[in-house]
């Protein structure tokens, strides 16, 4: 009986520390495929890993790490979509001031010969003046 129950004790641990390190083994690939993601710059990818590994195995003792990394990749992801956005907004903001340099020009121009033609018309004025000047004083 003894031998039965030493027996039974062996191959029960046989049987589950295979599966139990198959668990912490992927678990363990899990992390680390997470963390290679994280260190190739792909940290979308990383992100979902780290989700996937803390859905599957919350309990892990690797879980704060995983929580903690997966902040900080998601950080970042908020960070660069952040700052294509930034980009995108001085991008449409360069155009803005480009198109209104252009207007600005074209009025300055525009102003340009408005004065032009009112010191014209101011000369012409001042002819017109003296010639009703001399019509008047001939009329005497």
């Amino acid at each position: 009986m003894r031998r039965w129950v030493i027996t039974t004790v062996l191959l029960a641990a046989t049987l589950a520390g295979p599966g139990c390190a198959m668990v912490k083994g992927t678990s363990t690939a899990m992390l680390m495929r997470a963390d290679h993601l994280a260190e190739q710059g792909d940290y979308s990818a990383a992100v979902v890993a780290y989700d996937e590994f803390l859905t599957r195995h919350a309990d892990d003792a690797s879980a704060p790490r995983a929580l903690a990394s997966r902040d900080h990749a998601a950080a970042i992801v908020t960070a660069r979509a952040e700052l294509e956005r930034l980009r995108d907004e001085v991008l449409r903001l360069r155009e803005e001031v480009a198109r209104r340099d252009g207007d600005l020009t074209r009025m300055r121009h525009e102003l340009t010969v408005r004065q032009a033609d009112l010191e014209r018309l101011r000369a012409n004025l001042e002819r017109l003046k003296e010639i009703d000047l001399k019509l008047e004083r001939t009329r005497r």
